[in-house]
């Protein structure tokens, strides 16, 4: 409890520091006065103080921060949330609203910029200093038939465990080039090249189909081996006595030949007792393990449905990929744009009913997943850093009034029609802004509390 609090306090205080410092450098840069820079809402605790005419304090409420500015309209609006009004007086010229209207958007933007710049400082320097651990495997398991999109039906007629040797003539050394290389939009044709003399599977998509390429890349499966890698508390795997580093090699008499297999198996026999065959260093022992009933949502379909799971986690073959200093920074924009497109895949599935609402996680789960990456170490809790401040980055873009998107929209409309919106307007869509954040944050504190106790 105490890793998962510090290192919590550790990732969002220093995702917020990151974000509310891009404001603060813009509007110091645009000859903006800033009262107040504040790690967290509402009243300030006593760790505070003041410099250069700026008075930097750590506030009650952690989950946010502000930077207050120097503004006559401002003032009753954000009172609440940024621990009352400001009695100081500024000059005309130093007051948000009197700047220039391109110079107030690049203060609004800046927040969001510096957080897309620390993901892929992050992501660069981990790949230039740390490598990338990339899942070696480049044989299938099998392919999901009943996942793939018409257009690919062909693939499911290639045999479990062959060998990918190419996709559109680049040869594949590791997993992700699969995935890649399916996702990428380049051309309107997939061409799979394998090994062993099994024939080539050609794929006619249309680069603008990304939902029906992401069914491909969901449908093939990787060849690990049975491995266990890890086991969770607490599940019938442990009771059972399994151990990392086990590997399943039977089930119920028949020959189990990869992860998938045992997964498949296990998912298919919720509350049924299995005998597994487990292989342990040189030595073959039997072990008893019944998969507990779990609700799981599909994530092609978006159904639930009722699966068994035993509580361990797979073990895939890893090889670290070093990059020189140059190819680190173009390897580090690559994951940034990979890690922004997957936030914006799921909120677009959101937004269609595609994806449950109830993924959505909040401060709870945040810290205890950084607890977890924290127990493995800096590399892992640094790239979860990474994601999360690009989710920081894009969910402050929705147009939200509090938001740093919805100060856009005001500065846009502002923009088209050669002055601002009525002030009157301007704080009652403010009110309701953080009425709707209010209110997400309390779902989002339920499917926290609701995962705990489930």
């Amino acid at each position: 409890m105490l890793v998962s609090l510090a290192a919590f306090v550790l990732v969002l205080g220093v995702l917020i520091f990151v974000h509310e410092l891009g404001h603060f450098l813009a509007a110091k840069w645009a000859g903006i006065g800033v009262p107040r820079f504040s790690i967290g809402f509402g009243p300030a605790t006593p760790l505070k103080f003041r410099r250069g005419g700026t008075e930097y304090v750590v506030s009650w409420f952690p989950l946010g921060g502000y930077v207050k500015m120097a503004s006559r309209e401002e003032q009753e609006a954000m009172a609440a949330l940024e621990g009352g009004a400001v009695e100081e007086e500024y000059p005309p010229e130093k007051l948000f609203e009197n700047r220039p209207l391109a110079a107030r958007m690049v203060v609004i933007s800046a927040g969001v910029l510096m957080n897309v710049a620390f993901a892929w400082l992050v992501n660069s320097g981990l790949d230039a200093f740390v490598g990338r651990f990339e899942d070696a495997t480049t044989a299938l398991a099998a392919v999901e038939a009943g996942d793939l999109p018409p257009q690919a039906a062909r693939l499911a007629t290639v045999p479990n465990g062959t060998t990918v040797a190419a996709v559109n003539g680049d040869t594949i050394t590791r997993w992700s080039q699969i995935q890649d290389a399916v996702i990428n939009r380049g051309a309107d044709r997939l061409r799979f090249d394998f090994a062993g003399g099994v024939d080539p599977v050609i794929v006619d998509i249309p680069r603008s189909a990304l939902e029906d390429r992401i069914k491909i890349a969901d449908a093939l499966r990787p060849n690990w081996a049975p491995r266990v890698g890890g086991v969770r508390a607490g599940m019938p795997a442990e009771e059972a006595g399994l151990e990392a580093g086990d590997i399943v090699v039977g089930i119920d008499g028949d020959t189990v030949r990869s992860w998938w297999d045992l997964q498949q198996t296990i998912d298919a026999s919720p509350g049924v007792p299995l005998a597994l065959t487990v292989l342990r260093g040189s030595e073959t022992r039997p072990s008893l393990v019944t998969p507990v009933e779990t609700v799981v949502r599909d994530p092609v379909t978006g159904e639930q449905r009722t699966v068994g799971r035993i509580g361990i986690d797979a073990d895939p073959p890893t090889t670290t990929v070093q990059y020189t200093l140059p190819q680190a920074v173009v390897s580090g924009a690559e994951r940034t744009w990979d890690q922004a497109t997957l936030v914006l895949y799921t909120l677009r599935g959101m937004l269609f009913g595609e994806i449950s609402p109830r993924e959505l996680g909040g401060p709870i789960l945040i810290g205890q997943a950084s607890g977890r990456l924290a127990r493995l170490g800096g590399t892992a809790l640094l790239a979860f850093m990474a994601l999360l401040s690009v989710n920081l980055a894009i969910l402050n873009l929705l147009p939200i009034p509090v938001l740093d998107g919805g100060h856009l929209v005001f500065l846009a409309v502002e923009g088209m029609l050669g002055k601002p919106l009525p002030l009157a307007m301007r704080l009652r869509l403010t009110q309701l802004g953080m009425l709707a954040l209010t209110v997400l944050m309390v779902f989002v504190f339920a499917n926290d509390i609701l995962r705990l106790i489930g």
